[in-house]
């Protein structure tokens, strides 16, 4: 039988409505990074003259938005049952860094030396109940981003049939993640491929080997950063340059 989700008292709704972790619209923790860098021109040619007249256009960082109360939905709910949640457990409010509320998704980010215990009230507290990671993945958002490096951890509630998603960010020459592999054995082989693909080393991880490259294999695939190589064609002797190197259209 599905419980019905416990509503919090007014008094712990105002309380936390007021003021708390997870209401303000940035947070008590570090700011959140840009997510891109600022970009010039439109077809990113940088060794030859400007033939496009858009060398000039310059597009803005993309820093994600801190949401205001009220979120929306449930979301309320789960922001208030979490920051209660850390009050009790002795989590400081530093612990979130934002909220962000984008196409009908809740997107809380957290600092990772509190994340494991971020994850547990998670798991374990009656009002919230996300007793399954059903995802974990990783981004990277480039070289001239701060803690370019995410860990992204979606996080399903069966009890409530709620939805909600951490992130934590690093930086490339500290990129260094608890393992969530006490909390979520499923995320074994998500972390094992996420250190593969992205080179995040998580901490405790019961066996970080390589799962889709070979184990001798130099270099992490999926960094923004990681050479594409060329393909050569019988033309002239000519070959067709990395992906990253042609001009780009987008």
């Amino acid at each position: 039988m599905t419980e019905t989700p416990q509503k919090p008292s007014a008094a712990t709704d105002v309380a936390h409505t007021a003021a708390g972790p997870l209401t303000g619209p940035t947070g008590k923790g570090a700011p959140v990074p840009p997510t891109t860098p600022e970009r010039h021109g439109m077809f990113h040619a940088r060794d030859t003259g400007d033939t496009s007249g858009y060398g000039r256009l310059a597009i803005a960082p993309v820093t994600p938005a801190p949401a205001t109360r009220p979120f929306g939905g449930y979301f309320d709910e789960v922001a208030d049952a979490l920051a209660a949640a850390m009050a009790e457990r002795g989590i400081p409010e530093s612990a979130v860094e934002q909220v962000t509320v984008a196409a009908t998704e809740m997107t809380i980010y957290v600092s990772r030396a509190h994340l494991v215990a971020l994850l547990q009230t998670l798991r374990d507290e009656e009002s919230l109940r996300f007793e399954m990671l059903s995802s974990l993945s990783g981004a990277d958002y480039g070289v001239d981003v701060p803690r370019r490096l995410h860990v992204v951890y979606e996080l399903l509630s069966l009890t409530y049939r709620r939805r909600v998603r951490l992130e934590v960010s690093v930086n490339v020459d500290d990129a260094t993640v608890p393992s969530a592999v006490s909390i979520y054995p499923t995320a074994d082989w998500h972390e094992r491929e996420t250190y593969d693909m992205f080179g995040v080393v998580f901490a405790g991880h019961p066996g970080l080997t390589r799962i889709l490259m070979p184990d001798d294999w130099v270099g992490h695939p999926q960094r923004k950063d990681y050479p594409l190589g060329g393909i050569p064609v019988e033309y002239k002797g000519h070959e067709i340059p990395p992906a990253d190197q042609r001009r780009a259209y987008t």
